[in-house]
């Protein structure tokens, strides 16, 4: 299988994580509104699960999902200023922007939560 070259870019990365994150967050929602549907319907369960919320690989796992959010979301923006502000060769540091500010987010609510 030959690698295209332009799938070598950071931008193409860019791209890729972008898209990514939007399908794991697609795939999330499902599971929040059930839970949500749980604290109207059954509390009891409800509080079952926050139980199981408090333990450590759970913690770790929504680290992962608030910087799927984080990143889908600086990402997005990062293309709004691509689609409307003038074209700029720093478009990879953008990108490489995006990304550390997404950990900045996930990170403050992983020190937070922990």
């Amino acid at each position: 299988m030959m690698i295209r070259p332009h799938r070598t870019q950071p931008l193409w990365m860019a791209y890729l994580l972008h898209r990514l994150s939007g399908l794991g967050l697609a795939l999330f929602l499902p599971a929040h509104f059930y839970l949500l549907a749980l604290a109207l319907n059954e509390p009891q369960r409800l509080d079952d699960y926050l139980r199981f919320a408090d333990n450590p690989l759970v913690k770790i796992a929504e680290f992962g999902l608030v910087f799927l959010l984080a990143v889908h979301a600086f990402g997005g923006l990062r293309l709004l200023a691509l689609e409307f502000l003038p074209w700029s060769p720093r478009q990879k540091t953008l990108a490489a922007s995006a990304v550390a500010a997404a950990f900045l987010v996930a990170g403050t609510f992983f020190l937070q939560a922990v």
